[in-house]
């Protein structure tokens, strides 16, 4: 079953931070040595990013690393989650109003909306805030696609997909939203300091309905998913008492290039297409060791990751969001043919969409 997404909206938030910026916060906050130091230096270099947006002044992370001062941690969760709760809904909500004036749909006209975010929580959430603000239906049914990590808009995707098969009369609002820097480190770890080189800011949304080629801008044709063995450590985030606590492992490029080609030429073939067919990569940046490595194995040219490292080198790694950031991207170039998005997360599990 095939349906179609009718409008794609992206929202970042005003305030920005460059990787300069971002580094001399790190090394004065975070770094005990020059060996941290050092090391901190050359993972920002090798990052791919220059600027990210975030929602929170960037010099707010000095007086942040002040509370708790007996941990050296930071600020608590409670802290991290109120701010979430001020920020993430409007931001979401700027989102989907682009999506759905992109549609060409009334808001009224909403029958199903998911959520998507793996940065906060509460409740009444981002979901409630949307369905008041944009001025959906109270009718409104609502799926949270939570913790899923920065492949969670395909997740999201899977879901609207299975809503619109149950019911072929439903408009789906799918919103993702992700504030990355409220979980930024204040004390060194080696698993972890990556992430505050990487992450940033930002939403993004989508209209779905079924298939209608009149109208659509693109048609998600399947998704599919898999977990690759032994891989359970290689990514992991946990809720800490300083926020939430990223594990990225250094095996992860070498797992992706053992087993996502294998797992990308059996899907394609039950659509009875090779990885050669595919015209657009819309491939998230978890990294640029992980960008290489899904180049690497699948045997991408350089040009079919151009959208993905733009995204990063300008906004940084937003998790579920920015995978459609570069599906907006790839559409503006509008190239012909079957696309894929893929995108890797906890697990350590690869999930992809097949779009037309």
């Amino acid at each position: 079953m095939t349906c179609s997404i009718l409008g794609l909206g992206t929202a970042l938030p005003d305030e920005t931070i460059s990787q300069e910026e971002s580094l001399t916060l790190s090394r004065d906050v975070i770094c005990e040595d020059k060996r941290q130091r050092r090391l901190i230096s050359a993972l920002y270099r090798k990052s791919g990013v220059e600027t990210r947006h975030i929602v929170v002044p960037w010099q707010t992370g000095y007086a942040w690393s002040q509370l708790n001062a007996d941990s050296g941690r930071g600020a608590g969760t409670e802290l991290r989650m109120q701010t979430y709760a001020t920020y993430a809904p409007p931001l979401a909500a700027t989102a989907s109003r682009s999506a759905i004036e992109h549609a060409g749909v009334d808001a009224a006209s909403i029958t199903h909306l998911v959520t998507v975010s793996c940065t906060g929580f509460v409740s009444p959430g981002v979901d409630a805030h949307l369905i008041s603000e944009l001025g959906l239906p109270p009718t409104t049914q609502r799926v949270n696609v939570g913790f899923m990590g920065c492949h969670a808009a395909i997740n999201g995707l899977r879901v609207a997909r299975g809503l619109i098969a149950a019911d072929p009369q439903a408009t789906v609002l799918l919103a993702a939203v992700e504030l990355c820097s409220l979980h930024y480190r204040m004390k060194w770890d080696d698993e972890a300091i990556i992430g505050n080189a990487l992450f940033a800011d930002g939403a993004a949304a989508v209209v779905l309905q079924q298939s209608s080629e009149q109208n659509e801008i693109a048609s998600l044709v399947d998704t599919a998913s898999c977990y690759i063995p032994d891989s359970l450590d290689q990514m992991s985030w946990n809720v800490g008492d300083f926020g939430f606590d990223m594990k990225l492992s250094a095996e992860i490029p070498d797992s992706i290039c053992q087993h996502l080609r294998p797992f990308m030429e059996q899907w394609l073939g039950t659509h009875d297409l090779t990885i050669d067919q595919i015209a657009d990569w819309v491939i998230h940046p978890g990294g640029p060791r992980i960008l290489t490595a899904a180049q690497q194995t699948l045997g991408l040219a350089d040009a079919d990751l151009q959208h993905s490292r733009e995204v990063l080198r300008t906004c940084g790694n937003m998790s579920s969001p920015t995978v459609l950031f570069i599906l907006e991207k790839a559409m503006q170039a509008e190239r012909s043919g079957p696309r894929v998005m893929l995108g890797f997360g906890p697990g350590l599990v690869a999930e992809v969409a097949l779009l037309h």
